[in-house]
């Protein structure tokens, strides 16, 4: 059973926490690797080079709407294929994120950890929030 009471802040804890991992995945890519050196690794994968810069600027744009609630549910919703293209760069390496080359685990968490939130809404403190469209259609 759910609490309302309670709800809206543990959705809120979920947003800003998931918000977190997606800019740090990004400055990961942009301080560490370097747009250079992520690029080199996309096209080591055989994936476009190019993509480098649009991905950690997703994940950084992401990342931040989401923190900041304005149409979280929605921006979460929006980087689950910037994460399945991640998790397949990861799959031929098992699970565990901490084996050479990165495993699947965090960016499978990311996912669903992403589809929670859009399931779940934005929670408190969102700046904008939308309610679901199937949502609306039920309750008119």
């Amino acid at each position: 059973m759910l609490d309302t009471r309670s709800a809206p802040y543990g959705v809120f804890i979920l947003r800003v926490a998931l918000g977190l991992m997606w800019i740090s995945h990004a400055l990961m890519k942009y301080v560490v690797f370097t747009v250079a050196g992520f690029a080199g690794y996309l096209d080591s994968l055989g994936m476009p080079g190019a993509l480098a810069g649009p991905v950690i600027l997703a994940e950084l744009i992401g990342g931040v709407l989401i923190v900041a609630g304005l149409y979280a549910r929605h921006v979460a919703l929006v980087m689950i294929p910037v994460m399945v293209g991640a998790m397949s760069a990861h799959l031929g390496n098992g699970w565990l994120f901490s084996v050479p080359g990165g495993g699947w685990e965090y960016p499978a968490f990311l996912i669903a950890t992403s589809f929670a939130l859009w399931l779940l809404g934005d929670g408190a403190f969102a700046l904008r929030s939308r309610p679901l469209l199937f949502a609306r259609a039920a309750n008119a």
